[in-house]
């Protein structure tokens, strides 16, 4: 027992442990009116079995080794913020279903094996630039996400509640188990891509490009399943792990835990979790409480962000460089990537820091139209797309992994794309109570786009 002890001693950073970051400033936390009501809530998270295991969250670390290496893909996608109501069968489908032939197009065009991150079973919790919204004259603490109050603006649903911290771990619960089950039985199986169409876009521009290529998939399959005289069982079903932001951080304490047979501390919510651009700050609770998990993790940099910030995020969050460990995932926008992408790879690779580069081309490019309607340009999304690609090529490194906001519904939330959604469709289904998602057809084409753009040889 004392060499298990001595052993994860040497393996948890110096000073750490998952309350440490108590002592550190804490952004983005929410209030309770009633701390007991809190704490019986967190006594009882602390209890409940984990959502995801060791073995899974390590085997996504060495996939995410190899994709800093250049040998896979990262995509990651889902919702802006999961609402309770949606956690249905038919929802978490359509998300699976997307991402599902996204990854086939960007497998068939970038010739790597793709890891897939959903967006999802836990992204309950957002960031907000502000702590109280005024309507009318009145004014009441901003809605921040299900797991901590609810969107309708009266008092009482504003107030954050304990017991929605149990809704989400429930839901999030539900969620993991669905696809879990539905990867098992062969939702994935690339024997029947059919599994995954979604009826309402049959029309699409790019549907007959998209079935183009699963059919040549299907005669590869076919061939080299004549050749070797048998089924190949291994694309009978494919990895799929989950992600949130690591939000609130008494919620991910209670789910920070030791495992048998295994060094450190894990969080068991997810198997990568990241920290959002408004809680990087290097002294803030938030890189404080993820230094020390041993889950592979993410950190978004936006345009504030210095090269010697980046440099330093680093050497705390990964001091032991570690492969797959730490994913920049990088979020200026169109107009701002060319100036503040460059001299941050640069620092980083004249550190010597191994870094994942996964490009969020969503937040850095919402703007709001005239009518007050937050959206996203599809332009804007695709030329910080290609333009961070270029980017990273020229200074030596490549782009492994995308971060999508989308949904595998009908819904109208960016403008633009070959489906044509103007600024006044935006009203016809916007269906986000916060940040806009590309639409099943948006991010059809855009993993298209992209998997072009992997296919291109270097300039």
């Amino acid at each position: 027992m004392q060499a298990r002890t001595d052993k994860l001693e040497s393996t948890t950073p110096p000073g750490w442990a998952p309350d440490s970051w108590q002592r550190k400033p804490a952004a983005q936390q929410p209030t309770y009116p009633d701390p007991a009501a809190l704490e019986r809530v967190l006594a009882q998270l602390r209890k409940l079995p984990p959502l995801v295991s060791s073995w899974e969250i390590e085997n996504l670390k060495s996939q995410l080794a190899g994709a800093a290496a250049g040998q896979r893909f990262l995509l990651q996608g889902g919702d802006c913020s999961e609402s309770f109501a949606e956690c249905e069968s038919s929802a978490i489908a359509s998300k699976l279903k997307i991402l599902l032939q996204m990854s086939l197009v960007l497998v068939q065009g970038g010739k790597k094996r793709v890891i897939r991150i959903g967006r999802f079973a836990g992204q309950y919790a957002k960031p907000r630039s502000a702590e109280t919204e005024t309507r009318e004259g009145k004014t009441l603490p901003c809605y921040r996400g299900d797991m901590i109050n609810h969107a309708e603006f009266t008092p009482e649903a504003r107030t954050p509640d304990p017991e929605l911290l149990l809704r989400a771990y429930e839901r999030s619960g539900l969620t993991i188990n669905f696809i879990r089950a539905l990867i098992e039985g062969g939702f994935a199986d690339l024997h029947h891509p059919e599994y995954w169409e979604l009826g309402f876009v049959a029309n699409s521009p790019h549907a007959a490009e998209y079935t183009r290529m699963v059919e040549t998939i299907g005669d590869s399959l076919r061939f080299i399943e004549t050749l070797s005289g048998g089924v190949l069982a291994d694309i009978n079903r494919v990895d799929f792990f989950t992600s949130h932001e690591g939000l609130h951080l008494l919620y991910e304490q209670a789910q920070t835990r030791q495992v048998p047979h295994r060094t450190g501390w894990y969080n068991l919510s997810t198997h990568f979790p990241w920290i959002g651009e408004r809680t990087r700050a290097l002294d803030g609770a938030h890189v404080e409480y993820f230094r020390g998990i041993a889950n592979p993790i993410g950190v978004k940099i936006g345009p504030a962000v210095t090269p010697a910030e980046a440099v330093a995020l680093a050497e705390v969050l990964n001091p032991r460089n570690e492969p797959g460990r730490l994913t920049f995932i990088h979020r200026f926008g169109a107009g701002r990537v060319e100036q503040c992408l460059p001299p941050i790879v640069e620092a980083i690779r004249r550190a010597g820091k191994q870094v994942l580069w996964c490009c969020d081309p969503m937040h850095g490019n919402t703007e709001t139209t005239r009518h007050g309607i937050k959206t996203r340009r599809f332009d804007n999304i695709l030329r910080e797309l290609e333009t961070s690609f270029h980017i990273l090529r020229d200074c030596g490194a490549h782009l492994g992994g995308v971060h999508f906001e989308l949904t595998g519904e009908n819904v109208t939330e960016c403008i633009g794309g070959a489906s044509g959604v103007t600024e006044a469709d935006l009203s016809r289904a916007y269906r986000s109570q916060l940040d806009p998602r590309l639409n099943y057809e948006q991010a059809m084409e855009m993993a298209l786009l992209l998997a072009r753009l992997m296919a291109q040889k270097p300039r």
